[in-house]
């Protein structure tokens, strides 16, 4: 098999184990991402089997993973954002800005304003609304209109007064 068409099938494992991933199937989602990264590694197939590793709670085979796809593909920016999201639900915020950070740089990133919003909410929970707020305005500037940057950005400014 050439490497094209390795490729190609790799990429419709990875979509099949993400179509079984969003219906809350994680074993057979994880199984298809196996495949997927025997045939041709990709950042996207191990951060998403990253993604069912944590909810199966394996949250360190989960940052291992988006480590993994961030020496495939440097530039992709979910497994930064991913492995921040890992390391608040361990309860270590400040380890996570950090990675929120390099999401926020990276130049292959959708959607473009989550680790705006997870630094919002990190933010806030510190007690530190008006960085909260800016966040959430740099979310605002790259989703106009999001609702839930929105409802977020509205509480946080009616705890200020």
């Amino acid at each position: 098999m050439d490497d094209e068409v390795r490729r190609a099938r790799a990429l419709e494992l990875w979509n099949q184990g993400a179509a079984f991933h969003l219906q809350g199937d994680f074993q057979s989602a994880i199984t298809l991402y196996n495949q997927s990264i025997e045939l041709c590694p990709t950042a996207e197939a191990h951060t998403y089997r990253g993604w069912a590793y944590r909810y199966l709670g394996r949250i360190d085979d989960a940052i291992a993973e988006c480590m993994r796809a961030i020496e495939i593909d440097p530039s992709f920016g979910n497994p930064y954002n991913d492995i921040g999201a890992y390391l608040m639900a361990r309860g270590e915020a400040d380890a996570a800005v950090e990675w929120f950070e390099k999401a926020k740089r990276a130049a292959r990133y959708e959607p473009r304003h989550f680790p705006y919003m997870n630094l919002a909410r990190l933010y806030a929970d510190k007690g530190l609304v008006m960085k909260a707020i800016a966040e959430l305005e740099g979310a605002l500037r790259l989703q106009p209109g999001d609702p839930a940057c929105l409802e977020m950005i509205e509480r946080l400014r009616v705890a200020l007064n």
